[in-house]
């Protein structure tokens, strides 16, 4: 699973200890997400072995068998299962044929999941904020509960997607991350306050899944 490598055991725990900190002053809860893809995209793993696998036959009739068509049809039918399997292992020959609309539909579609499966939508004032990072798309989204976005708009949230977006670009993700944690924090705490009697409602862990 490429997610629970893409940050070491020591980064981990300085994203774990950044969460840490920004909750000694804020009601607001954190949690960090990565997983290896947001879809299977099987569509586009199937649109990728017919085309390369009709590249492939077309090649092979026209250099070596006189540009037959009718070697070409059952040949396009057999190099299919081969290129199926080169399309789906190479990321990013699948990545060719998947839209950024739909890698963005996806990306949004599954940190919404996450919120609810992994329980940020159980807090008891509504403040859960989830930084969730999709790795086969290269793309970050920051969701917030409802509680947050009475203060705090979405447009705010993306900056700090960008932020770590572009960190993951520079080879720096992790402090990248902890920066963007720690400008979110400043930002909770200014409006959602530490109370007394606050207790950590998720964890501090960086989640990962394929």
């Amino acid at each position: 699973m490429i997610a629970e490598n893409f940050f070491s055991e020591y980064e981990k725990n300085q994203i774990s200890e950044t969460i840490k900190l920004v909750e000694k002053k804020t009601i607001g809860e954190v949690a960090v997400m990565v997983v290896d893809s947001s879809d299977e995209y099987r569509d586009a793993e199937v649109l990728g072995g017919m085309s390369l696998g009709s590249f492939l036959a077309f090649l092979i009739t026209f250099y070596f068998l006189h540009s037959s068509l009718w070697w070409y049809i059952p040949l396009s039918f057999v190099m299919f299962f081969p290129s199926l399997l080169v399309v789906h292992k190479i990321p990013f020959l699948k990545r060719a044929f998947i839209s950024k609309k739909r890698q963005e539909k996806a990306v949004f579609q599954r940190t919404i999941r996450a919120f609810y499966e992994k329980g940020l939508y159980k807090t008891r004032q509504n403040t859960g904020v989830l930084f969730f990072i999709s790795l086969f798309e290269h793309k970050v989204w920051v969701l917030a509960d409802k509680g947050i976005y009475e203060k705090i708009q979405q447009e705010k949230l993306n900056n700090f997607a960008k932020k770590v977006t572009e960190g993951i670009k520079q080879k720096r993700a992790c402090n990248a991350l902890c920066e963007a944690i720690l400008e979110a924090g400043e930002l909770l705490a200014l409006h959602f306050p530490i109370t007394p009697g606050d207790v950590n409602e998720l964890t501090d862990k960086v989640i990962t899944e394929q």
